[in-house]
């Protein structure tokens, strides 16, 4: 990249230097019934991020889905239009979600007024109705979303991804079809309640304007007597990765393919991690990466190509994902297997290293520049039993890893023999194509 100026064209000058990771202040207490409580002090804005994670392993599909769309739809005491109207009086709000691993509840208030959102929420955790009305309207809209979300491409690639890569583990499914949400009734939601939202296992973080001692004060003096009796259902580990055919799911007449490719990855804590951040980000982790310079600015076969790993408590995956027209469907994976199988025979590139590096030490800078950033990465972390102390511990290996190393890991991790392929797209156009680079298996794409 340069400037132009009037003696001719001048580079622009060199990236400086990271600045040192500084941790903020915080604090940690685990209450008397099991509840954890981190407090973080960000005093950016007078503002307070609200996380709470609670284990949600082997929960009910349908049943945890619509726990988490109803759990704000009433209480003993006040119904869901008060719940509301309470908390935009402090300037904040909540909601829920749920995934294969947590339920969380998440909102944002003034510091002036966490001790009622500490109130609201301890009684949506302790007394929770699940109003027929609510949960009927909620059901409806519940299935709407879920009906939309089958028209897409991208998700139905990603679902048959899932299917692929987990096989029998409670990974493979993660959205409940519609009936089954229909079949869901205001007791079961109590009784599913009951079972699983409770503080054993639990996690609430607080970032924001907030000394940390008085908000685990505050979190102690209104959540104490959060109580249960119900259990945690453990995940068993994610079965590793079985390369074997490219699975075609056929959707007939799509004017576009969506690939999606699996490879192993390593949690947080491994010694490989960093490395293999590394070179995710130079195969195609980022804008400036092999990948989206090959299909993306040379050859234009798809605009957003990207590839992550994705953490999840019961083992870590490396996902690519791109959408492509249908006739360089062959072209497009072809050129993503040549980039994967480069990156893993011949080593990067000083230079190339030394941009992914100072790429994924700004952007871990960034994550936390924010309160909602910090919150949600304090949670996340706190998911996986880590606290923030390990940033460093990782902004010092992102530092040290080597070409070496980061060749080492792209060979481990990354090689084309060890990936899951998966493409959604019309087989009658697609399949002469694609068996010419491997093995094809069709299936239907299912509604």
């Amino acid at each position: 990249m340069s400037t132009k100026t009037q003696a001719g064209v001048r580079s622009l000058p060199p990236l400086g230097p990271n600045r040192k990771l500084k941790l903020p202040k915080q604090a940690e207490r685990t209450l008397g019934n099991g509840l954890t409580v981190i407090a973080v002090r960000r005093p950016a804005v007078p503002l307070v991020e609200l996380r709470l994670w609670m284990p949600a392993g082997r929960i009910h599909l349908a049943r945890g889905a619509m726990l988490a769309q109803t759990m704000l739809s009433g209480t003993e005491s006040m119904t869901a239009v008060q719940i509301a109207a309470e908390l935009q009086a402090v300037g904040g709000g909540l909601s829920a979600g749920i995934d294969p691993d947590r339920l969380m509840l998440s909102g944002a208030g003034l510091v002036t007024g966490l001790d009622r959102m500490l109130e609201i929420l301890a009684d949506v955790l302790t007394g929770a109705t699940y109003p027929g009305e609510e949960v009927g309207t909620e059901r409806d809209r519940l299935v709407d979303r879920i009906q939309v979300a089958r028209s897409q491409p991208a998700y139905l690639a990603h679902t048959a991804l899932l299917r692929r890569i987990y096989g029998r583990h409670p990974y493979a499914v993660q959205t409940p079809e519609p009936e089954q949400v229909h079949a869901v009734r205001p007791a079961a939601l109590r009784r599913l309640h009951a079972e699983r939202v409770h503080p054993a296992g639990a996690v609430l973080v607080l970032v924001g304007d907030v000394q940390p001692e008085r908000a685990l004060d505050a979190a102690e003096k209104t959540l104490s007597a959060w109580a249960g009796t119900g259990h945690t259902a453990e995940l068993p580990p994610a079965p590793p990765l079985e390369p074997g055919p490219l699975l075609l799911v056929d959707r007939p007449g799509s004017v576009q393919s969506s690939l999606r490719i699996a490879l192993p990855a390593v949690p947080r804590t491994h010694p490989d991690h960093a490395a293999l951040q590394l070179a995710n980000l130079i195969f195609g982790g980022y804008f400036s990466s092999r990948w989206v310079e090959n299909i993306r600015e040379d050859k234009g076969y798809t605009y957003g190509p990207h590839s992550l790993v994705d953490h999840s408590v019961a083992g870590s995956v490396l996902i690519a994902a791109a959408e492509v027209a249908t006739e360089v469907t062959g072209p497009a994976l072809l050129e993503t297997t040549y980039e994967l199988g480069r990156l893993a025979t011949v080593a990067a590139k000083p230079e190339e290293l030394e941009q992914a590096r100072q790429y994924a030490l700004g952007t871990l800078q960034l994550g936390m520049s924010t309160q909602a950033g910090l919150a949600s990465l304090t949670s996340a972390y706190a998911g996986s039993g880590l606290r923030l102390d390990f940033l460093a511990e990782y902004a010092a290996r992102l530092a040290k890893a080597t070409v070496d190393d980061v060749a080492e890991a792209a060979q481990r991790y990354l090689a084309p023999a060890r990936a899951v392929t998966v493409v959604l797209g019309d087989a009658e156009r697609i399949t002469p194509m694609l068996s010419a680079l491997a093995p094809v298996c069709t299936e239907p794409a299912r509604p």
